[in-house]
């Protein structure tokens, strides 16, 4: 009888919802990613404010999180109302050719 720790759980947990939609976790990185740079380059944002250089951090990050976001949609949905069909119909044909 083996023992499963919580982290073991909690790890395929996430792996399996990355699995099913690979873009939350582009998403997070690139959501990251974006504001580690921006936040590298506050340095030599010249005479632009702090808080219009954070606006704009903020901006181009969640712009990034919805485009990953919609993507993520994009593709689920092609995954259920194209993908999914066509393996069907294929399926029905085998089966019909297998019947005859």
């Amino acid at each position: 009888m083996s023992i499963v720790s919580f982290d073991d759980y909690e790890e395929s947990k996430f792996l399996r919802k990355a699995k099913e939609n690979p873009f939350v976790p582009i998403g997070m990185v690139g959501f990251f990613a974006i504001v580690a740079h921006r936040l590298y380059k506050m340095k030599s944002r010249g005479s632009m404010k702090m808080s219009v250089h954070l606006i704009h951090t903020r901006v181009v990050a969640q712009g990034f999180v919805v485009g990953a976001m919609t993507l993520g949609v994009i593709y689920s949905m092609y995954k259920d109302y194209v993908l999914k069909p066509a393996e069907a119909r294929k399926a029905l044909e085998q089966k019909a050719k297998e019947n005859q």
